[in-house]
């Protein structure tokens, strides 16, 4: 009778064992749906992540992960804690032989710019996230996705929730006027002008600002900017103009004022007389900022404010 006793007591420990290790076998077994809508099977989850852009690399620390590869960058990366992971190029020239080294188990690149490198980058035994970030709302769905594959929803939602929060109180407190920017964006060798249908553009008015260039033409490679028309700008005499670039945004300034110049009228705008250029912080609007998009936000209501003030 204990014999028969023990025999089911060790079954019953067994079974209820099979049910943990299924359980957990569940739980680490997951799939998401990328913003290329791409379906992307994880037998566990990634611990082993790397990524291509500098607002990828916020989020994944934001969500207390790590990172074996990052982005290229001249000085400190924009997390300071990543200083140490293999340095692998960006979205526009991934460094496929040191990606490969790190043994990545994910990677989060940009669509569509990495569309074309997808099977390379699965070559190193990754898989492949695409992600993009246009807009606020493509940055809380970056942080969703990312939080998926790594199992951190709950976190990704609070943090979602904290930027919906800064989104709602500049809805709530309006500025007292309508105030018109116009958005520069150095690129190599040109000038360019930021449509709304930018992130930077997005982030204006999410701030309240009204984009002189709405109504511009979009460029066919870059759709989310306009070729810069000095005559256009004068005639829609924006009360602040702002400058961004990717690296260093002071010499964006320098060549649009060169370019202005040249025109005539562009010295009477109240913009240039008082002074209402400013250069925005790199970290904010010359990338993604990742989660600091909030700051983004709360910088631009600052300078709008200002602007309207002086």
């Amino acid at each position: 009778m204990k014999l028969r006793s023990f025999v089911f007591f060790l079954f019953g420990l067994l079974l209820v064992g099979c049910q943990a290790t299924n359980a957990d076998s569940e739980q680490a077994s997951h799939g998401v749906t990328d913003i290329a809508h791409r379906s992307i099977q994880f037998a566990q989850v990634p611990e082993r992540i790397a990524v291509l852009g500098n607002g990828e690399l916020d989020i994944v620390y934001a969500l207390e992960q790590e990172v074996v590869a990052r982005p290229t960058s001249q000085g400190q990366p924009v997390v300071a804690e990543a200083d140490q992971a293999e340095q692998i190029g960006s979205y526009h020239e991934v460094d496929i032989e040191r990606l490969t080294l790190t043994q990545p188990d994910v990677v989060f690149a940009n669509d569509p710019m990495n569309q074309k490198d997808v099977t390379a980058i699965e070559g190193t035994g990754a898989e492949v996230v695409l992600t993009r970030a246009n807009s606020i709302n493509d940055i809380k769905a970056q942080i969703t996705l990312i939080g998926e594959v790594v199992q951190q929803e709950e976190k990704a939602r609070h943090i979602v929730r904290g930027i919906e929060k800064t989104e709602k109180e500049m809805v709530d407190e309006p500025l007292h006027t309508e105030t018109k920017a116009l958005l520069i964006y150095g690129a190599p060798g040109s000038n360019l002008v930021a449509l709304p249908n930018s992130l930077a553009g997005n982030l204006l008015e999410a701030a309240g600002g009204i984009n002189i260039a709405a109504e511009f033409e979009q460029l066919q490679d870059y759709p989310q900017y306009a070729a810069l028309s000095p005559e256009r700008v004068i005639q829609a005499n924006p009360a602040i103009v702002f400058f961004m670039a990717h690296g260093d945004p002071s010499s964006v300034e320098e060549s649009f004022i060169q370019e202005m110049e040249q025109h005539a009228g562009w010295s009477q705008l109240p913009a240039v007389q008082e002074g209402r250029m400013n250069i925005l912080p790199a970290d904010l609007f010359g990338t993604n900022p990742g989660t600091r998009v909030t700051e983004a936000i709360d910088y631009m209501r600052e300078q709008l404010t200002e602007a309207q003030s002086e």
